[in-house]
Order: structure tokens, then sequence, then C-alpha cells
């Protein structure tokens, strides 16, 4: 077949590259092997250009081929407490990247492009040494990463053991991800309210992490600590018990449980819990809640036997009520196949933001709890179809978009994106120690070994992360907000007509 002039060009092209580089070597025997690499891998690249040869066959054999049997051979790495206890050294056998990770299995679900409007308010003026340094006055520790290890320096001891587990979930997602966090420095608050409010915008706000906050605070939302487990009072890391939760569902079917609303929590902690007990049945009034009060101090001495979340999937309706801030109950409620009754929250977590009234949820009045709760039991036993999709719908949204692997994905990207920010770069503090798995679990006993055991990650990854989406335009993120907002207004305006009948 006659060669088109352009044809002729590059193969002159390639003969010129070809005869200079053997002039060289012939001239240098003693060329680099640097060279060679080099020159091998222009000449790869021209040819690829040129289209001779196809690279997306090579990269299609090496993971096909290659990838394949390296992912086989994957071999775990499990605590290494002989080493710890005769070194006190974290381990210098962990991976240093993720061998192979298959490619992203998809777009990370709806409620991720929340980091975005949390991260909002440094986008301008980003985030300096000064700001995270201003975050310390709340803080119970500030965590670092440099170079592919954690260090955590800590300021004051936390409710419980939060900080523990907060600090082995940042531990887990290295084992997840290694190599794949850049440096950073944060703070960490693990109290229950937020504490940075909107009115440091313009005065370099503190970027402070916690649990929750809300719409006139600027704190930073993460997965709170009893997804690797709460030792205190006997429940197991989230990935156990999702697996129990599900077993509970499927041991009544919704149509036979209980046709009222359940809560059963300590209402000690704020005054609108005890509001909430006042709605229990009496001889005069049944509200169509069924109320229980929990006593933790005794539930101890029984060895839990009575507050096992899996066993509380019994009735048609779940109560939600925030305590002191948010509540960590919110998950395990929305769990249950049966809908969640939601009191108009003040405080946000990291998912919720995600959900939608009506769709995943019942909103129920904070300001008049008793009839409030009793017309959503009334319309529910009178709506059974719609009500069991909402429940229905709320489940399988904690089951599938809350599974563990996306919360971990979760707390990838937001430190991923709030590193992008930093406008210094990160240094081991002075008074810092390097964490990992084994300085955390293997000093530690009872359901606090136990619980880190349990929710390990014990191998890397065998694919990256889901993907980012992107941040909200202005005009979709207000018309998510609409949305919400109609869907509570139009309960509101159907329980202002049942209780106008009643009259």
């Amino acid at each position: 077949m006659k060669k088109m002039p352009w044809s002729r060009s590059l193969d002159f092209q390639r003969d010129s590259m070809l005869v200079g580089f053997w002039k060289s070597v012939k001239n240098r025997p003693k060329l680099a092997l640097s060279q060679l690499f080099c020159f091998i891998f222009i000449s790869v690249s021209f040819l690829a250009f040129a289209g001779w040869i196809d690279l997306s066959q090579y990269s299609k054999y090496y993971y096909s081929q290659i990838c394949s049997n390296k992912t086989a051979k994957t071999l775990e790495f499990p605590l290494d407490c002989s080493s710890w206890n005769r070194t006190n050294v974290c381990p210098k056998t962990y991976p240093k990247s993720q061998p192979c990770p298959k490619p992203s299995p998809g777009s990370c679900p709806e409620y991720f492009r929340w980091i975005h409007r949390d991260l909002r308010h440094w986008r301008e003026t980003g985030i300096t040494e000064a700001m995270v340094e201003k975050a310390r006055r709340t803080a119970h520790f500030r965590l670092t990463i440099s170079g592919g290890k954690m260090y955590v320096e800590k300021f004051r001891q936390s409710i419980q053991t939060r900080d523990l587990f907060t600090i082995w979930g940042f531990a887990q997602l290295m084992r997840l991800y290694p190599g794949r966090l850049p440096d950073l420095e944060l703070m960490f608050d693990c109290d229950d309210r937020p504490v940075v409010p909107e009115a440091e915008i313009g005065r370099g706000p503190p970027p402070v992490f916690r649990y929750c906050s809300d719409s006139r605070s600027l704190d930073i939302v993460f997965p709170d600590w009893s997804f690797w487990g709460w030792a205190e009072i006997n429940i197991r890391p989230w990935r156990s018990m999702l697996k129990a939760i599900k077993e509970g569902n499927a041991k009544t079917r919704w149509e036979d449980r209980v046709p009222y609303a359940y809560w059963k929590g300590n209402p000690h902690v704020c005054p609108w819990r005890g509001e909430l007990m006042q709605c229990n049945a009496t001889d005069q009034n049944d509200w169509n809640a069924r109320l229980y009060v929990q006593n933790w101090d005794a539930e101890a001495k029984e060895g839990y036997q009575h507050s096992n979340i899996e066993d509380q999937c019994t009735h048609r309706y779940k109560i939600y009520i925030e305590g002191w801030g948010w509540s960590v109950s919110e998950k395990y409620i929305f769990a249950c196949d049966s809908p969640t009754l939601l009191m108009t929250q003040r405080w946000h977590d990291f998912f919720i933001r995600g959900m939608t009234p009506q769709k995943h949820y019942w909103p129920v009045k904070d300001s008049d709890k008793c009839r409030s709760l009793k017309f959503a039991v009334e319309w529910g036993n009178n709506h059974t179809a719609k009500a069991k999709a909402i429940g229905e719908r709320g489940s399988r949204f904690i089951h599938e978009d809350m599974k563990m692997e996306y919360v971990y994905d979760y707390i990838f990207h937001l430190l991923n994106e709030y590193a992008k920010l930093l406008r210094y770069k990160p240094k081991v503090p002075p008074n810092a120690v390097e964490v990992c798995s084994e300085s955390l679990a293997c000093s530690a006993d009872g359901n606090w070994r136990k619980f880190m055991e349990e929710s390990m990650e014990k191998s890397a990854s065998d694919s990256a992360p889901c993907t980012m989406p992107p941040p909200y335009e202005d005009q979709e993120f207000k018309a998510l907000v609409d949305e919400q907002a109609k869907a509570t207004r139009q309960v509101e305006a159907w329980e202002e007509r049942y209780w106008a009948k009643q009259r």
C-alpha cells in the first residue's frame, strides 16, 4: 500500500531518532541507564502518538492479568502487638500505596455534595496556620498526617472514649487507602454542640471538625465515633450493627408490628426529651406513642441484655428526638424499616441532609409533640402502603448509601477537599506522637479491644473511592431546600386540618 507523505515523514523521523541514539551509544559506551529508559519512554510515546502501537491494549492486559494476580495475592496485615509491646514503635511493614486498585465503583451518594457546602467558608481565603491554631481553644486533639503517617497531639479528655474511637477511625482509613491521603493538619472537638458561629465569617473562622453542626454554625461535620463501636454501652461497630438490624427487621413484617410510635432512651439529658415522656399513654389520653426510659447503669449491671438495638424493630413507627445535641441514635432508628417520626431538628450530622421529608421520614413538630405524634400514627395506619414505603426508603438509605465503605469514602473526600484549602505545609507538632492501630489497640482491653479488632481494616481496599459529585449550583441548592421545606409544610397543613376536624 502506498504511504502518504506525512507517513514517510514519520518514518524518516523514527529512523533519525534510532540512528542518533545508536551513534551516541557507540561514542559513549557508558551511557547511563536512566538515559536508556528515557529514550525508551520517548520512543514508545512517539510510536503510540503515531498510531503504531495501542497502549490501551497493554493497559487492559496489565489490569486484567498482572493486577488480578496481585489482588489475589494481597496479604492481610493484622495487629502486630508482639512487635509493639517490644518496641512501642508503629510497624514499618504497612503498605505505602494501594496496590492495583480497581476503578471507582461510581459516583458517591448525593449527600457527599454537602462536603463542598461545609468547606465553602474558606474557598476564597484558604485555611491558614493561624486559623487552625485558633481552633485549639475548644479542640480535644490535633491530628496531623505527614508523609503517609499519622500524629496526634491531645489537649484534653473527651466524654468517655469518643476521641479514642474517632482517632481509630482515622487509622483505619489510612489502612484502607494507604498512601492516598495528603499531608494535612486539623483540630477535632468531640463535644455535642457546634462552637464556631457564623459571625466568624470574614474574621478567619477556625476550621473545627465535630460530629454535628447547625444552620448558624461553621463547624465541619464528621462521622461520629460509634461507627467503630461505642464500648461504654456495648454498641458494636457499624458493619456488625447493620447486619444485626437487618436480621432484626426480618423477624416481624411491618404490617404485623405494634401500630404505635416507639422510643426508648434517656429523657433526663434535655428538657425536650422530658416533654416527650408526657406523650405516653394514660387513662385520659392515648397519643399513639409507647415511650420507655433507658437506664444505662442498670443495663451495664445486667450485661446489656435488654438494650439490643436489633431487638427494637417491633413497632410500626420509630421516634427520633435529639438529646443535648444531635444524637447517635439517629442512624439506628432509621435502619429499622419503620417510618421514622423525626422531631424538628436543631442540629444535623453528615448524612441527614441527604434525606427528604415524606420520602425518607415523617416530620413531627417539636413545638406540639403529642398531637403531632398522634396525627402521624393515625395518618400512617390509614395510609399503610405509603407509610410502609417511607420506612423502606429511609431504611434502604441507611443500609445502602450509609454502608461502611461509603462512610470511609466520605471521610476520604472530606479530608482531600479540606487539604486543598490549606495555605501552609503542615509540620509534625513537637508534642505529637505517631499513632497507628497497634498504638491504640494493643494496650486496650474489654469491649475497647474487642470493638477495635472487629472494626479493623485488615488490608487495603481493592478499589478506588467512589467519585466525588460536584458542588451544588446556587439555583440547584435553592430548589433542594425549597423541596424539603415544601414537603414539611404539606405535612403541617394536613395535621392542622386533622385537628380542625377533631374540634
